[in-house]
């Protein structure tokens, strides 16, 4: 509800006062009543409602009539039926009653005017000016909840500008306000009522950086938009005209929520008068300085939308990649699965990417939503490498792309802060906490020492500011790289939960190929037909005690996440399969024995999987056809794909070299509660 002023009216000369429509005015009888009268009573004219009461409840004096006991504990408010035709066209009366005094009357003459802030509050995608019948002042979560929502305007409208719509002060044409969240300040009032009276539309100084609000101004043949508020802008003064009017804003949001910004703006119209003053009297220097009365305030609060990840198994519409030096028959494979799972490929070329083919660490791309608008945003990681501009020349085109970057200087950055170490589970419920837009993961180490390797501080913090996806740590710091990608991945599922989470596990690779030994295929070689690499054999691997020790540490530290994400996750171990890998360690980090399967592409139901080189066995790889008979069953369609030169050996894999946008979820994130 608005908040209106209070009325304070006095026997020696008429009061004049506004009364704002859907608010409720209180009017002060006692400070001014005359010093030996001990009762009053009130009549009005139609279109006012007058309603006394007090506190205690007592009985009307004497009984059957319309006085009341004159004390600190009788409440009068007033609310207007209609707005006014003419200034001051509404009377009150209040008649004072003593016991040897004749009566004594108070005259109030009210002005009637409809003020109305109106935002989408009711999330239904359209704004409905009406009066004010709801507190717009307050923003709810949940789906009975109310609050306007507001996007970053992070895309680029104007093909020829490098600039986001956000970082200039201009509305390019209907798309660029489509981006933007409709306000409507709608108006009744005499004709004459702003020679004394002024609107004033503000934001409050330490909001004014993180939002711009234009106003539409109606011309001939088109409407035109200026900025009214923004940064240097906390308030901006209304030229209205008398009459019934009704006034557009078009706000866009500026920043994203963060550590320093809850995501919550609120933008007030305050109505001044200034019909008690004289300009006349005041010294010229001070014109246009003094202080005019606030009668009245209608607020508007706005929830900036978080930025939401979406997890594997959305359906994907767009895979990106990089054309380097001998990947053709990568990105060959690649833009074969792609077409299967029907999905747009974009391929970086080389004069592009400067050598730079890790497409997962430089970008993570997901959306922001409000009821009337979706726009796929793109959160630029901090890593200074050949395709920082990728972002920005190739994955911001068409228009509709946006992008936003978060943390540190490029400069300052370790391995931590690239997105391969940037996951996000899909829906789950933990203990009866329902996650609709699932948990974000990324890796860190478990403990602080001179040697540990953990996310900057600054992207966790944007990361935990979103709210609608609460971050798990998990811990990969023993990785080399050190990325949550080299240890599990998601796929789509029918039963259960509708996924099944992959962890890599070296216990289930040796359990095969002990298998595999005891039905006499000891001699079996893995990486045939890789170049410049030993082949070995399935015996002498599980005779390797430095490898085995390698992976007893390794299954330790997985076995670590596995348990934190059954936890964080609400997992059972049937929701979990265990994808056969050996890692080996160098300089105390551990890195894939032979590509890493549980690092794979998946689009739909079609999975891009490292080509894992094992031991052929009457023909086959075993742990493809091992991979084949756990996922398979689930309806999901196996490709094994040759990443080993270009990718493998740089300590990276499909998942690494490829990235994807994907569907938005269907849920709405202002539904849930955080």
């Amino acid at each position: 509800m608005a908040q209106g002023t209070l009325i304070r009216v006095s026997p020696e000369q008429p009061t004049h006062a506004v009364c704002v429509l859907g608010t409720v005015t209180q009017l002060d009888v006692c400070s001014s009543a005359p010093e030996d009268c001990t009762s009053f009573s009130i009549n009005a004219s139609p279109g006012v409602v007058v309603d006394t009461a007090h506190s205690p409840p007592v009985k009307k004096i004497p009984t059957g009539s319309s006085k009341w006991p004159l004390d600190p504990g009788v409440e009068v408010t007033l609310t207007m039926k209609a707005a006014s035709n003419s200034t001051g066209d509404q009377k009150v009366q209040i008649s004072y009653y003593g016991p040897k005094t004749p009566p004594v009357k108070a005259l109030l003459y009210l002005t009637g005017v409809e003020i109305s802030l109106c935002a989408d509050i009711t999330r239904t995608g359209k704004v409905k000016p009406t009066r004010a019948v709801k507190d717009q002042r307050t923003w709810t979560w949940g789906p009975s909840g109310q609050g306007a929502i507001l996007l970053v305007n992070c895309d680029r409208d104007n093909p020829k500008s490098s600039a986001m719509d956000c970082e200039d002060e201009e509305v390019l044409d209907s798309k660029d306000l489509q981006d933007m969240s409709l306000m409507t300040l709608s108006t009744k009032t005499p004709r004459d009522f702003f020679i004394t009276h002024k609107l004033v539309l503000h934001v409050a100084r330490s909001e004014m950086d993180k939002v711009r609000v234009f106003q539409a101004i109606r011309g001939k043949l088109s409407s035109k938009y200026r900025v009214v508020l923004g940064p240097q802008r906390p308030s901006h003064s209304l030229m209205l005209p008398g009459g019934k009017y009704n006034t557009d804003f078009y706000v866009e949001g500026l920043a994203f929520p963060d550590t320093d910004f809850p995501g919550l703006i609120t933008l007030t119209v305050s109505m001044l008068d200034s019909s008690n003053l004289w300009p006349s009297s005041i010294e010229p220097s001070w014109a246009g300085r003094f202080q005019t009365a606030l009668v009245f305030q209608d607020s508007v609060v706005f929830r900036v939308a978080p930025w939401i990840m979406t997890p594997n198994t959305q359906p994907p519409q767009e895979v990106y990649a990089c054309s380097i030096f001998e990947n053709e028959d990568f990105l060959k494979s690649v833009i074969d699965l792609a077409k299967k799972a029907k999905c747009k490929v974009t391929i970086c070329p080389e004069e592009e990417n400067m050598d730079d083919q890790w497409m997962q660490d430089e970008m993570e791309i997901g959306y922001i939503q409000a009821p009337h608008k979706t726009l796929p945003v793109v959160f630029d990681s901090p890593r200074n490498r050949g395709l920082k501009e990728f972002p920005i020349k190739r994955v911001m085109v068409p228009a509709w792309w946006g992008g936003g970057t978060a943390g540190p200087s490029r400069g300052g950055t370790s391995g931590m802060d690239s997105f391969g170490n940037l996951e996000v589970s899909p829906p789950v419920t933990v203990r009866g906490k329902k996650y609709p837009l699932g948990r974000i993961l990324f890796g860190s180490s478990c403990y602080p020492s001179p040697y540990s390797r953990e996310m900057h501080q600054a992207l966790q913090d944007f990361l935990n500011a979103q709210q609608v996806q609460a971050p798990v740590k998990l811990y990969s710091d023993w990785l080399s790289v050190g990325h949550v990608d080299e240890f599990l991945s998601f796929v789509p599922a029918p039963d259960r939960k509708g996924f099944r989470l992959l962890l890599a596990s070296p216990r289930s690779c040796y359990k095969l190929f002990q298998e595999q030994q005891n039905e006499g295929h000891g001699e079996a070689l893995m990486f045939q037909g890789v170049k410049k690499k030993n082949q070995q054999k399935i015996k002498n691997i599980l005779s390797n005690k430095t490898l085995r020790e390698h992976n007893s540490f390794v299954e330790s530290c997985i076995s670590w996440n596995r348990e934190l994400l059954k936890r964080e996750l609400g997992l059972a171990e049937s929701d979990i399969i265990d994808i056969p890998q050996l890692f080996k360690l160098k300089e105390f980090k551990a890195k894939a024995f032979f590509p890493n399967m549980v690092n794979m592409l998946v689009l739909g139901k079609y999975l891009g999987i490292p080509k894992p080189f094992g031991p052929i066995i009457d023909g086959r790889c075993c742990l493809e056809e091992k991979v084949r008979s756990l996922l398979e069953p689930l309806g999901l369609h196996c490709t094994f794909i040759d990443d080993f030169t270009p990718y493998h050996m740089l300590q990276g894999e499909v998942h690494c070299g490829t990235n994807v946008r994907r569907k938005p979820f269907s849920f709405k994130w202002w539904n849930m509660v955080p």
